[in-house]
């Protein structure tokens, strides 16, 4: 069985996805993995640049150049899902690496010390490591995880909407090679959230401090689109939480009910702004 699977969502990337491919075939293993890339009918000229890569190293890339996009064209939250689902369910390795088109890996190891992290911590289903994230305005950069970042996570954390890993950081173990996406990854907007859930429901989240890729911040990017003023998207994270609850029968209840309370509240507040304008 192939070892690991890069996966690599991209659309309109031309000024980065030369980086980010060069930061994954220059990683050093002792097992074989692939780089398997899907370009979103990008408009510039990132597909003329990946078909350059693909043919360059065949035996390593496997490029999905769509022609037309694969939406969902609305709602705008959604953009570059079916893309994405695409790519996760393509991935043929043990083990998946994610990084987006934007951001792009550092450390020559990178894939090598997951593999030999989640090869002996069975128990575990994910790892991240740091990453430095850079802004395209020119402000500050700094490391995406904080120095009191645990070396060992759970579900719950997560489960307590908060956001540790860098999602160019993930490798996990591909149980999507077997099993479907939960029924209520469809309806959220919050794709990498949707995913660490169904894979820290099946072990533990292991971290590694070591600074080994970039994450770009960026006016494109769809973090800027997934925002705490988006009314919209955050009914749709308070309503993925409480599908969540359901699909893990309740058993982090307690932990579930906070974190729905607190969107509740972000809402209220929002709402009040905007009656006040």
């Amino acid at each position: 069985m192939l070892k690991v699977s890069v996966c690599v969502p991209t659309f309109n990337h031309e000024a980065y996805i030369e980086q980010m491919l060069k930061g994954a075939l220059m990683q050093e293993t002792d097992f074989e993995y692939e780089i398997v890339i899907g370009d979103d009918a990008s408009t510039d000229n990132s597909q003329q640049i990946i078909q350059k890569y693909a043919e360059q190293y065949p035996e390593i890339i496997r490029a999905y150049l769509h022609k037309e996009n694969q939406g969902p064209a609305t709602p705008r939250e959604f953009a570059g899902r079916n893309n994405v689902l695409q790519l996760l369910k393509a991935c043929k390795g043990e083990y998946v690496a994610m990084c987006e088109g934007d951001d792009y890996w550092t450390d020559p190891h990178k894939l090598q010390k997951q593999v030999d992290f989640l090869d002996s911590h069975p128990d575990f289903a994910i790892c991240h490591h740091n990453m430095l994230v850079t802004y395209e305005d020119g402000s500050p950069s700094n490391t995406f995880n904080k120095a009191s970042q645990p070396l060992v996570s759970t579900i719950d954390d997560i489960l307590q909407d908060r956001w540790f890993m860098a999602t160019a950081s993930w490798m996990y173990r591909n149980y999507f090679l077997i099993d479907d996406f939960a029924p209520w990854h469809a309806l959220a907007a919050a794709g990498d959230w949707a995913l660490s859930i169904q894979l820290a429901a099946k072990g533990k989240i292991g971290y590694l401090p070591e600074v080994m890729g970039v994450y770009r911040k960026h006016s494109a990017g769809l973090s800027n689109v997934h925002s705490n003023v988006n009314i919209w998207f955050l009914i749709n994270r308070k309503e993925m939480f409480e599908n969540v609850n359901i699909w893990l029968d309740k058993k982090y209840d307690a932990t579930i009910i906070k974190t729905v309370a607190n969107y509740h509240e972000q809402l209220r507040k929002l709402e009040k702004i905007g009656s006040s304008i």
